[in-house]
């Protein structure tokens, strides 16, 4: 099973009804409990990627937040993000990736089931959130120049 379908399966099980359509601006929209996945998204880990922040939008947000230059709607953007990144893999994901020996953003990306794109979006959101460096388990990680994971007191 795929990380796509096992979010179908989460999205149905918060009876969410999730359909692929013909999108040209979005790669994904939720209204509702309907959730639009654009049909030409080439990946099943880059619609495995937007099916998880639309999920978070539905958990965490609330009303219509398309016009971002609203300050409050980008915050919630930025919430949904978050959880979304938390799915997909989370620090966990990152000490896995790590620990299997992968080192560069297209190993952990395919490690992770993860586009590229949504890796960094991801390390970008964590220096934000922690800054350089969080321990997290056990582990030190830093972000900055690029992941590095590193046993607690080694």
């Amino acid at each position: 099973m795929t990380d796509y379908e096992v979010l179908l399966d989460k999205a149905n099980s918060y009876g969410l009804i999730v359909m692929e359509r013909p999108f040209v601006f979005y790669d994904g929209l939720i209204k509702n409990r309907k959730i639009g996945i654009r049909k030409s998204i080439p990946t099943s880990a880059q619609k495995a990627d937007v099916l998880a922040e639309e999920i978070s939008h539905y958990k965490y947000n609330t009303g219509d937040i398309l016009d971002q230059s609203v300050t409050e709607n980008r915050k919630q953007e930025n919430v949904a993000r978050r959880h979304a990144y938390d799915e997909r893999f989370g620090l966990p994901g990152i000490i896995r990736a790590y620990n299997a020996k992968c080192r560069t953003k297209y190993e952990i990306s395919e490690y992770l089931g993860v586009t590229e794109e949504f890796l960094e979006k991801a390390i970008d959101c964590y220096i934000r959130r922690y800054g350089e460096s969080v321990e997290h388990e056990g582990y030190v990680i830093t972000f900055i120049p690029w992941i590095k994971v590193e046993k607690k007191g080694e």
